[in-house]
C-alpha cells in the first residue's frame, strides 16, 4: 500500500490552492459581505444562498445542512473522493510534488481508482484527436465538415475519432499503464472473446467532461452504413459517468452561464459547438437522457436563481421535440430562473441553422421567445374544443393545476389572466380563483402538488390538514429560542439590517420548529433583502407562502411584535446574527465529536481524518465569531 502524504505536503497543498476558486468551478459565487461569499450549496437544494465560503479563512460553511471545512473537504465531498486522491488531485494543480512517508512514493497503480479513471480518459481523449488526423478518419472529417465545422473547431472541443480495429484504444491504454480492470470499470473497453476489446470503434467522439474540467466519458456518432449500433453511443454508467448528472460542454460554457445569468439547453453535441461557434456560449446539451432534476442543479448553482436569470430550450418542433419540451416544464418550478422556449423556422436544430442561415440566425433563435409556461399550456389547450362550453371546460380542469403549479403569487396571477385568454373565458376572475383555490388546497395538502380537480358539488378538504410545525413546543425561557425569535423579528420588521447576512442562514439554524418554519417562508418569499424596496410587499410575499394558518399567525406576531432591545441598530443586529450562528456552529461541532465518540475505534482513517478536520475548522471559525462578532460572518 501507498505511503501516508507527508503533513508537510498536506499544509503546503491547502495553502496553495484558494478555496475560492475551487469553488467557483462548480457554483456561482456572489458577495456576503465581510471578505465572505455565497452561493446555492451544492450538497441540498436550496432556494437562497446559505453555503458561504471565506477566502481568507481558506474555509466553506453550510447553515442549510451544515457541510463545512476546508478546499480538501469540499473536494472530498463533491467529488467524492478519498482524502488521499483529494491531495493528490490538488497537489497536481499546484504543481506540488508530494512525499509519501513509511519510505515510498506513490506509484501510479496504487493512486484512488477515481484518478485512474480520470486518468485513462484524458488519456483516451488524447489518443482519439490524434487519430481524427489519421487516413481512416477521413469520413470523420468529411462528417464535420458538411456541418460546417473545420479543424480548429474539432479542436476546440476535443472532437476525435475512434478507430474500426477492435482494440486500438485498448493496447494504447495498457502501454500507458492502465490495468485491463481498470479499462473495464471505465467504460473505455468492454469484455470481448480473448480479452478487452475497444467498445468505440470508427465512430467521430466527444469528449464530455464535468463541471471541473476533467473528461468522464464520451459521446460516439456513427459514420458507416456497417456499423450496426446506434446512432449515438455513449460511455456507460461508471463511478465517474452519470448520465442524468453531467451536461455537454458545461465546462466550457459555465463562466458565461455564471457572468450573464443565461442558459441556452439544445440537444446534441453539434448543436453545442454550433452555438458555441455563433456566439452563444452558454450553450449546453444533455448526453442521451432527458433534461431533469439533477441538471437543473448543475444550472441553479451557476444561475444563483437571481430574479434575471433565464434558460432557453431548444428542443425541435416535431411530436419528440413538443413532448421534451413538456417534460422539461413538470421540472420548470425548480428553477428559479425565467424559463423559454425556442424553435427555429422550418424545425430545423442549431446546427443545421447555422448551415443554412449563418451565425446571426443561432443568435436571433435563442433570444427568448416563448415562455415555457405559456409552450406548454397552448399543448394542452390544443387538444380541446374551445368552441364548446364543455370543451373550454375540461381544458380548464387540465391547465389549471399547471397554473397553480407557479410559486411566485403574481406570476401565477398573471398566467391565470393569460389562461383565461387561451381559453375564450370572459370571466377572467373566474379563471384566476380557481388557479388561486387550487394553490391553496396544494399549500394544505403540504405542498404535494395541486389537489385533483374536484368533480361537481365534491370538496378537496376531504384531505388531512397538516397540523403545523412538529417539535418541541416555544419555550421562551430559552436563550436559544428567544434569539432566533427576535432574529427573526428584525428580518421581518428591519431587514436592511440584517442583510444580506440574514439570507445566508439555512433553516437549521432555528432549532425551534415554528421558528425554522418561518425561516423557511421568508425564503421562498425571495429573502430579507427582498424588504429593502418594499417591505409591506415583502410581508405579503412572506404570509403567501406560508404552508398553513399556524405559521401565517406566527408571521403576522413576529412583524408586529416589539424588540426587547433599547437601540435597534445594527449592534444590535449583529448581536443577534452572531448568536443564533454560534449556537450553529457549536452544535454541529458536539454533533461531530458525538459521533466520533459513539463510533469509537471503528471510524475508517479517511473518515476520522475528515471529521477532525472539519472539528478543527468550526471550532476556528467559533473563535472568529466570538472574537470579532458580525465582522466574521
Amino acid at each position: 500500500m501507498a505511503g501516508r502524504i507527508n503533513d508537510d505536503d498536506v499544509k503546503a497543498v491547502r495553502d496553495a490552492v484558494p478555496i475560492d476558486a475551487v469553488v467557483s468551478e462548480y457554483l456561482q459565487l456572489r458577495n456576503a459581505g465581510g471578505g465572505n461569499l455565497k452561493g446555492l450549496c451544492p450538497f441540498h437544494d436550496e432556494k437562497s444562498p446559505s453555503f458561504q465560503v471565506s477566502p481568507s479563512k481558506g474555509l466553506f460553511h453550510c447553515f442549510g445542512c451544515q457541510e463545512g471545512g476546508d478546499t480538501i473537504a469540499f473536494v472530498m465531498k463533491i467529488d467524492h473522493l478519498s482524502f488521499s486522491e483529494t491531495v493528490e488531485r490538488l497537489a497536481a494543480r499546484a504543481g506540488i510534488t508530494l512525499r509519501y512517508e513509511e519510505g515510498g512514493y506513490n506509484p501510479s497503480h496504487q493512486r484512488g481508482e477515481r484518478i485512474r479513471l480520470v486518468e485513462a480518459h484524458k488519456a483516451a481523449a488524447q489518443f482519439y484527436v490524434e487519430q481524427l488526423d489519421s487516413p481512416e478518419a477521413e469520413i470523420g472529417r468529411k462528417f464535420l465538415a458538411e456541418r460546417g465545422f473545420d479543424q480548429a473547431a474539432a479542436a476546440h472541443f476535443g472532437v476525435g475519432y475512434s478507430p474500426a480495429g477492435w482494440d486500438h484504444l485498448t493496447r494504447y491504454l495498457r502501454g500507458k499503464g492502465f490495468s485491463d480492470r481498470e479499462l473495464i470499470t471505465s467504460g473505455l473497453s468492454q469484455d470481448g472473446r480473448r480479452g478487452p476489446i475497444d467498445r468505440f470503434r470508427g465512430r467521430l467522439m466527444w469528449p464530455i467532461s464535468d463541471t471541473s474540467g476533467e473528461v468522464v466519458g464520451f459521446g460516439a456518432r456513427k459514420l458507416r452504413d456497417d456499423d450496426n449500433g446506434p446512432k449515438y453511443l455513449n460511455t456507460p454508467e461508471t463511478s465517474i459517468y452519470k448520465k442524468s448528472q453531467v451536461l455537454y460542454g458545461i465546462d466550457l460554457a459555465k463562466k458565461d452561464i455564471a457572468k450573464a445569468s443565461r442558459a441556452v439547453v439544445v440537444e446534441g453535441y453539434t448543436d453545442v459547438m454550433a452555438c458555441h461557434l455563433a456566439g452563444i456560449t452558454t450553450a449546453i446539451a444533455t448526453c442521451g437522457t432527458a433534461f431533469g432534476g439533477d441538471h437543473i442543479k448543475i444550472l441553479r448553482r451557476l444561475l444563483m436563481d437571481n430574479g434575471s436569470a433565464r434558460v432557453i430550450f431548444t428542443f425541435d418542433g416535431d411530436a419528440a421535440g413538443q413532448k421534451a419540451a413538456l417534460r422539461a416544464f413538470e421540472d420548470d418550478q425548480k428553477f428559479a430562473a425565467e424559463t423559454y422556449i425556442a424553435i427555429a423556422p422550418d424545425n430545423m436544430d442549431p446546427c443545421d441553422l447555422r448551415l443554412v442561415k449563418g451565425d446571426e440566425a443561432v443568435r436571433d433563435l435563442v433570444e427568448p421567445r416563448t415562455p415555457l409556461f405559456e409552450f406548454a399550456l397552448r399543448q394542452i389547450v390544443g387538444r380541446y374544443d374551445l368552441e364548446t362550453p364543455a370543451g373550454r371546460g375540461a381544458a380548464l380542469d387540465e391547465a389549471a393545476p399547471v397554473v397553480a403549479r407557479i410559486k411566485n403569487s403574481s406570476s401565477q396571477h398573471e398566467v391565470a389572466v393569460q389562461l383565461a385568454g387561451m381559453l375564450g373565458i370572459l370571466d377572467t376572475q373566474f379563471v384566476v380563483k380557481r388557479v388561486s383555490q387550487l394553490a391553496r388546497w396544494a399549500r394544505d395538502r403540504g405542498d404535494r402538488g395541486p389537489a385533483p380537480a374536484p368533480t361537481r358539488g365534491g370538496s378537496p378538504h376531504q384531505q388531512a390538514r397538516p397540523t403545523g410545525p412538529s417539535g418541541p413546543a416555544l419555550h421562551l425561557r430559552s436563550p436559544a429560542h428567544r434569539t432566533e425569535r427576535e432574529l427573526l423579528k428584525l428580518a421581518l420588521q428591519r431587514p436592511a439590517l440584517v442583510s444580506p447576512a440574514f439570507d445566508a442562514y439555512g433553516v437549521d439554524e432555528f432549532t425551534a420548529p415554528p421558528y425554522a418554519a418561518v425561516r423557511q417562508c421568508i425564503a421562498e418569499a425571495g429573502g430579507a433583502e427582498r424588504g429593502l424596496a418594499d417591505t409591506r410587499e415583502y410581508l405579503v410575499g412572506v404570509l403567501g407562502v406560508a404552508p398553513d394558518d399556524t405559521v401565517r399567525k406566527l408571521v403576522t406576531e413576529l412583524a408586529v411584535e416589539v424588540f426587547h432591545g433599547k437601540s435597534i441598530d445594527e449592534a444590535y443586529a449583529g448581536e443577534h446574527l452572531v448568536k443564533v450562528r454560534l449556537r450553529a456552529v457549536d452544535r454541529r461541532i458536539n454533533d461531530v465529536q458525538g459521533s466520533l465518540s459513539r463510533l469509537g475505534s471503528n471510524v475508517a482513517p479517511d473518515h476520522l481524518a475528515a471529521a477532525q478536520n472539519e472539528v478543527w475548522v468550526l471550532q476556528q471559525y467559533a473563535q472568529s465569531l466570538r472574537n470579532n462578532g458580525a465582522d466574521a460572518l
